[in-house]
């Protein structure tokens, strides 16, 4: 039942090389995903001991790819390696094809140095690890010491500019969507796994961050909470109490899983036992949002993001903790942050809300320990949301309407909540079909719209990505392995990329990027609309306005048995019989249901800069700027870009 491997290359030589395949070939079989490492294999040039040869070529990362699997494969580097830029080539569509493998995902393992190197437009140095040894096995400060080591003592195969290969680097990005984006520094401060050693790597959805060696291959086991159940539809307010009772449910039986589970390789049953790492995702935080009558991008749809998130990490680290008086700690817990009290807002110098008893579930911890070293990492959930009919993992809708393909055929298919609203307002129409199709999926320019609805149903292409990576960074406190982030960018230049990068690595995500979503630069001729027909005025006029209307929470609706936002743990006094209005520990109104607004451009703009106080970016730009927006090579685009963080929000220069 585990589908997510992380797999450590053995040794830099052909034994280990073939070895490791081997082991990939075995979890591919059973539909694994894998993330492997190759840090430490020797680049091309390279002297190969006993042929008086050198390498002509790096063993060619093609050769899992002539496996056909039935899983996937991330590969993951470092930049530091003197191959990095034939690695941000394989997936391009030019080129040799001997030396392409598009069936394979490509990533980065990012040191903060390099991000430094970038950001001052200093010298980077290309090493081979056969030359240069030790740097895949070390982070922070001491990666950084080591490797200005090996600078002063000219160990290096190439100096270059750092930033022409973050040059490569966006290139690859835009045309392929990647390389994946994962800072190491952060994925190994922030990880209760430090204890073990050195992370190398993350898996193929860049959420699981495990620790792997030789003699283990890391694995986990994944299920996600459907957030839009404990929205509580008789009272309008969102039902924490439930999520933290189910994800309690969810946290004991992915443990069982470990247990009873199948392992295709002797080193995967190893890790898991060793460690027992679980992961914890949610599904539908969008239409969670929906069903409260809150945009995606409002203050008090930041403020639910958090505390869904530290709810779930607090019942799951309740629910090992409860596992763990009866089977003990996990084997590995000595000397974990967890086992010395540091839980993972504590990593990210965060004080959690009062919503939960923290300091009673941290003495109960240090009492008993818990069960599992890792409990909550946010998946993709791109599959299994469709069996709910809910949106991805924690995303944005990417269109109103969409068509969806399966085995009896292909049908379109219309925001759910979009729709109820539409009818309920009297604009649902044939017509109305046809121009949110003609718009693309959004109803941002159709006249007719209420523009508290337009509000609410923005695409993710409407909603600022800077508003993404910070709610990104909010819930990071509560996820103690990673969560896989897409970025969207509509129309991608060097300048923008540059400057999401630098904001999510600036703000501690360990995952800055997963995919690199972009629009195609034309949409297709669009033969289901009746052209003639957009052309006759829609004279429908909205009905009264259906924002504060109680909606049920989708499928699976809770009882009213727990208040919106719970009564700490330690409080047991009786619910009084009308319940009042919860206040959310941040000053903000409680998630009851309120008819949503479009605030004005000049206040939304406001909203928009608070939002996020440690990088200041803009997002337009005019006059000379403008101008070398044409040029998305430009080094005055990409240079403005790095120099002028604080006036420059991902911009194009």
């Amino acid at each position: 039942m585990a589908y997510c491997f992380l797999i450590d290359m053995k040794e830099d030589s052909i034994e280990s090389i073939y070895d490791t395949l081997k082991t990939c070939a075995l979890i591919s079989k059973t539909a694994g995903g894998i993330g492997l490492n190759v840090h430490r294999i020797r680049a091309t040039g390279s002297y190969i001991a006993g042929t008086n040869r050198l390498l002509q070529r790096k063993l060619s990362l093609c050769s899992v790819s002539l496996i056909t699997p039935l899983g996937a494969f991330a590969i993951y580097l470092e930049p530091w390696h003197s191959d990095i830029f034939e690695f941000l080539d394989l997936r391009k569509n030019h080129g040799k094809e001997e030396v392409r493998a598009r069936d394979l995902f490509l990533a980065l393992w990012t040191p903060d140095l390099f991000m430094k190197r970038v950001e001052k437009n200093g010298d980077w140095t290309l090493f081979c690890p056969n030359e240069a040894p030790g740097l895949a096995d070390v982070y922070g400060d001491e990666f950084e010491a080591l490797y200005e080591q090996y600078e002063k003592e000219g160990r290096g195969r190439k100096t270059i500019k750092a930033q022409k290969l973050w040059y490569a680097i966006l290139e690859a990005q835009t045309e392929t969507g990647n390389p994946f984006m994962l800072y190491k520094d952060a994925c190994n401060r922030k990880s209760n796994q430090k204890n073990l050693g050195t992370i190398r790597s993350s898996n193929l959805c860049t959420e699981i961050i495990e620790y792997t060696s030789p003699d283990e291959v890391a694995v986990c086991n994944l299920a996600s909470l459907a957030l839009p159940t404990y929205v509580d539809p008789v009272r309008g307010e969102y039902d924490f109490g439930k999520l933290h009772e189910v994800t309690q449910v969810l946290v004991r039986n992915l443990n069982k899983i470990i247990d009873g589970n199948h392992y295709p390789v002797p080193e995967a049953r190893k890790s898991n036992f060793r460690h027992r790492p679980i992961a914890v995702g949610v599904q539908g935080l969008a239409d969670a949002f929906l069903a409260l009558r809150l945009p995606f991008d409002s203050p008090e749809a930041r403020q639910l993001n958090i505390q869904i998130f530290e709810t779930i990490y607090h019942a799951a680290l309740t629910a090992s903790c409860d596992i763990a008086k009866v089977d003990g700690p996990y084997e590995t817990y000595e000397g974990s942050p967890v086992s010395q009290g540091i839980l993972q807002y504590d990593m990210w110098n965060v004080t959690p809300t009062d919503l939960w008893d923290w300091d009673s579930l941290k003495r109960d911890i240090a009492k008993h320990g818990v069960r599992n070293s890792l409990l909550v990492a946010p998946m993709p959930t791109a599959s299994t949301s469709q069996i709910l009919g809910f949106n991805e993992c924690f995303e944005p809708y990417t269109s109103n309407i969409y068509s969806r393909r399966v085995l009896a055929g292909e049908f379109q298919v219309v925001n759910p909540w979009l729709l109820k609203d539409l009818v309920d307002l009297g604009l649902w129409s044939d017509n109305m079909k046809n121009r949110i199709i003609a718009e693309g999926g959004s109803i941002q320019n159709i006249p007719n719209i209420p523009a508290d609805i337009k509000a609410l149903y923005k695409t993710v292409w409407e909603i600022s990505q800077r508003t993404i990576v910070q709610m990104a960074a909010d819930r990071g406190a509560y996820i103690d392995q990673s969560q896989s982030l897409n970025i969207h960018l509509k129309e991608p230049t060097m300048g923008k990329i540059t400057s999401m990068h630098f904001a999510g690595w600036k703000l501690g995500l360990k995952t800055g990027m997963y995919y690199l979503r972009t629009m195609a630069a034309s949409a297709p001729i669009q033969f289901t609309v009746d052209q003639e027909q957009l052309k006759v005025a829609d004279t429908n006029v909205a009905r009264s306005s259906v924002v504060g209307k109680k909606r049920g929470g989708g499928l699976g609706n809770s009882s009213g048995a727990y208040s919106a936002v719970p009564r700490p743990m330690y409080d047991q006094k009786q619910p009084e019989s009308e319940p009042p209005r919860p206040v959310s520990p941040k000053g903000i109104p409680a998630f009851q249901r309120t008819p949503a607004t479009a605030p004005p451009d000049e206040e939304l703009g406001k909203k928009q800069t608070q939002s996020m106080t440690e990088v200041q970016v803009n997002e337009t730009n005019t006059g000379e700027q403008g101008q070398s927006e044409q040029d998305i090579y430009s080094q005055k685009v990409l240079q403005c870009s790095i120099e002028n963080k604080e006036a420059c929000m991902m911009c194009s220069g």
